[in-house]
């Protein structure tokens, strides 16, 4: 069972606020605590204590781990991790190599550096918006791999695609011209990024099933029996990325064949704290109260999807608050942006009882909110005694 307070050493280092756990001395990169706070707390040397029911965060002073009885004692680390240099690299230099806008478990992102460089087929899940793709794009620039990216969800002619086409030509007859797909398998080491399988005609399921099974690893050229076979090259890694859920009407359910043939990674959403951090750090610009906001707006949708009457259908994903916080950045107010760039994505039939009437009373309740008084507030001093 998760213990409900937990103890944190601030510290900053390159400029950056770290918090590593009291008892392990591991850094946390689940918690999120403002650097106001954190600041305050290195000044004056100071702990945190982090309260996981309510998410607040409290200034203590650092004679509070004693009398816890926290133990600071390094993780036992593992000699084989030490001794070989890619355990090393997938546990330790992979970290640092992960970008803070990804916000992504570090075990998870230890698992995707892991199967691509031993060679796995790798599908990215999780819904719209929280960040498949970037976290695909992000783990190619760290292994310095080639690399090619194919959108299956926009291929009209998946043979063409991924086979080739042939053509006819009156003074050479008919020629052959290989796809850029054919030229990918055969590159060792590539790593081939395949977007939004979900929404991949089946035909190109049904040409991946040889050359994603790791007992064939070929691509048929042709469905006559003597026809030719290009073999997959070493160390090619495949990652797909996935929307799997009602909302998506336009991806297919995929057949468990071809779902098999992958390692899954599912993308999680984020939670409040997360996406105002994430926010401020990608908009210096805006300000705590505004990403506060804009992830209380997203957090509320996600909630309401999964109540038992929903009034809404769709929530805000990830990448529309990103969208409404470069638009605050750039001058607009709140009621502005949504009126641009999140209204649109709600469906207006029904008058008063549309999803979009919804959304509008929905931000201009929390818009009335955040004069009042800062409800969004979640670190607090706790009193000393």
């Amino acid at each position: 069972m998760k213990k409900r307070f937990e103890y944190l050493i601030p510290s900053k280092e390159d400029g950056k606020f770290i918090l590593k756990d009291a008892d392990t001395g591991l850094v946390r990169t689940d918690i999120y605590v403002r650097d106001i706070m954190l600041e305050k707390a290195v000044e004056n040397g100071q702990c945190i204590k982090f309260d996981n029911e309510s998410q607040r965060s409290y200034r203590k002073p650092m004679s509070v781990l004693d009398n816890n009885k926290v133990v600071k004692e390094q993780p036992v680390v593992d000699s084989r991790i030490m001794e070989d240099p890619v355990l090393s690299f997938i546990h330790n230099d992979s970290l640092k190599l992960k970008p803070e806008t990804l916000v992504m478990q570090d075990l998870k992102w230890k698992y995707l550096v892991r199967s691509a460089m031993r060679g796995k087929n790798i599908m990215m899940t999780g819904p719209a918006g929280c960040g498949k793709t970037m976290a695909a794009k992000t783990l190619v620039k760290a292994l310095d791999r080639p690399d090619f990216y194919f959108n299956l969800g926009a291929t009209q002619d998946p043979r063409g695609t991924l086979i080739g086409n042939t053509h006819f030509k009156k003074d050479e007859g008919t020629l052959f011209s290989e796809s850029v797909f054919v030229k990918a398998i055969q590159t060792e080491n590539a790593i081939i990024l395949l977007d939004e399988l979900s929404r991949a005609h089946p035909e190109a399921w049904n040409i991946l099933m040889t050359v994603l099974d790791e007992g064939q690893r070929y691509l048929r050229l042709d469905e006559a029996e003597n026809a030719p076979t290009i073999k997959v090259a070493k160390g090619v890694t495949f990652i797909a990325t996935a929307n799997i859920g009602s909302e998506y009407t336009a991806t297919r359910a995929m057949d468990r064949a071809l779902v098999d043939r992958f390692i899954i990674v599912e993308m999680d959403t984020l939670s409040k704290e997360e996406e105002a951090k994430l926010l401020l750090k990608l908009y210096p610009d805006v300000t705590p109260e505004q990403a506060d906001t804009i992830s209380e707006i997203a957090s509320m949708t996600r909630a309401e999807m999964i109540s038992e009457a929903p009034k809404l259908s769709s929530a805000i994903s990830t990448r529309l608050s990103v969208e409404l916080a470069g638009l605050l950045s750039d001058g607009f107010t709140l009621e502005e942006g949504a009126e641009v760039a999140i209204y649109p994505f709600f469906d207006a039939d029904g008058g008063v009882d549309s999803e979009r009437t919804y959304m509008k009373q929905v931000v201009q309740k929390y818009c009335g909110t955040a004069e009042d008084e800062d409800i969004f507030n979640a670190e607090e001093e706790e009193e000393q005694y």
